[in-house]
């Protein structure tokens, strides 16, 4: 039989029952234009709030860590190694909180073809003094341009350059909550003791607004060899050198391979950060079941609508099998119906989705902690509209092949006899 014919029959079959044609598609286009919406805000605040740390957290991390010694002088005495030793308040060791000979360190990890780049940073402990009330903090010593280059630094100063670190000698610029804490405005100069009592007077450049209050109620910035004079160090010192690969799924095992071979210890992106991407994939995934569970419900509509038009149009249908239609035919004419439904009613779900996430990404949203952010976060991945039309074409094809099989199945003598 002429496949022209068939969708022709589908055609006048459609048409001839337009207002719940109509109904079963703009169920489609609803649950689409919901599906693209829900998945494009759900996944675009994801990023929002992953990027609040992640933005901000190397993808392999370089340290020293202060743990206990494990190897105690019990362990190493002979007439002792066939017990098994219970030593109570064991000590942290005295180890260097610097990476040892850091400047080789970067050096070869500047070379390795898997690295996108790096960035030495010093990690201290210090007090705001702000008259005989000490506020605890923490500086961070960072080396400008390859913080703003890497972790986009420059994004989250609300105040002042970034660049003022490295042109203002002895500069700090302050989480915005600290500063509110002090009074502190720019320009004004702030007293400073790191951990062993030194006292240092640094001048305020800008403010930085990180979006996590907590972090912002401690944490300021300076250049390394600021924090390098707040500490008494030479030039050389570096408590940290921040890694970000080019791949990044390979930095559980590149960390690995790096603590292996600058006797450090390194952290990985994906082990710093487990529980951001376990909320990120939950939240995800809610989206994707509500949406879907929306495709499941208009397929549900158009079986109904489908199976009510074989009942309504059985006599139809046995004069077609009489005149030499097949039951093949007669199954293909009303899954025809039932994609044509689907693939009207998605390409309009796509599109009003498409416009009701640009809608959405136009609404103001300002919020203090977010500065950077000014709309709604939407992602406009393709992803989610290629998944949205399969799926629109996968649910109507199911729920119009049911219907479709019963059709097929129709004795033409019986109907005719009846009549």
């Amino acid at each position: 039989m002429s496949y022209k014919l068939i969708v022709s029959i589908a055609k006048a079959l459609l048409i001839a029952r337009w207002r719940q044609t109509l109904v079963a598609a703009v169920g489609v286009t609803f649950s689409i234009t919901m599906f693209i919406t829900l998945l494009s805000f759900m996944t675009g605040l994801n990023k929002l709030l992953d990027s609040l740390i992640l933005n901000r957290t190397p993808h392999i991390r370089l340290f020293n860590e202060v743990r206990p010694n494990q190897h105690q002088p019990v362990n190493a005495a002979t007439e002792f190694k066939a017990a098994h030793n219970f030593i109570a308040s064991v000590k942290s060791a005295a180890v260097r909180s610097e990476i040892y000979n850091s400047a080789t360190i970067m050096q070869a990890i500047k070379a390795d073809d898997r690295v996108l780049g790096l960035a030495p940073k010093i990690k201290t402990q210090v007090f705001y003094n702000d008259g005989s009330i000490d506020f605890a903090g923490a500086i961070d010593g960072i080396d400008i341009t390859a913080e703003s280059k890497l972790y986009h630094f420059e994004d989250y100063i609300v105040t002042g350059k970034a660049s003022d670190l490295k042109n203002v000698s002895n500069s700090i610029i302050l989480g915005k909550a600290i500063a509110q804490k002090l009074l502190a405005n720019v320009g004004d100069v702030v007293q400073v003791t790191s951990s062993k009592g030194d006292r240092m007077p640094l001048k305020v450049v800008g403010f930085f607004q990180s979006g996590v209050l907590d972090r912002d109620k401690i944490e300021s910035y300076t250049s390394i060899t600021t924090a390098q004079k707040l500490l008494g160090k030479t030039n050389g010192y570096i408590t940290d050198i921040q890694v970000n690969l080019k791949d990044l799924k390979q930095a559980p095992a590149v960390a690995k391979e790096y603590a292996a071979l600058f006797e450090a210890d390194a952290e990985d992106i994906q082990t710093a950060n487990s529980q951001f991407e376990t909320g990120s994939s939950i939240r995800t995934t809610i989206s994707y079941a509500v949406g879907i569970t929306l495709l499941i419900v208009a397929g549900f509509g158009i079986y109904n609508i489908l199976n009510m038009m074989i009942y309504e149009k059985m006599d139809t249908i046995a004069i077609l099998k009489a005149t030499g239609f097949s039951g093949r035919d007669v199954n293909f004419i009303f899954i025809t119906i039932a994609l044509s439904i689907g693939f009207f009613g998605g390409v309009g779900g796509l599109l009003f989705g498409f416009l009701l996430s640009s809608f959405i990404d136009q609404i103001p949203f300002n919020m203090t902690a977010l500065p950077t952010i000014t709309t709604y976060p939407i992602n406009y991945d393709p992803r989610f509209y290629l998944v949205a039309i399969v799926f629109s074409l996968i649910t109507t094809y199911f729920a119009g092949l049911f219907p479709a099989r019963r059709a097929s199945k129709i004795d033409p003598v019986i109907i005719i006899r009846g009549k």
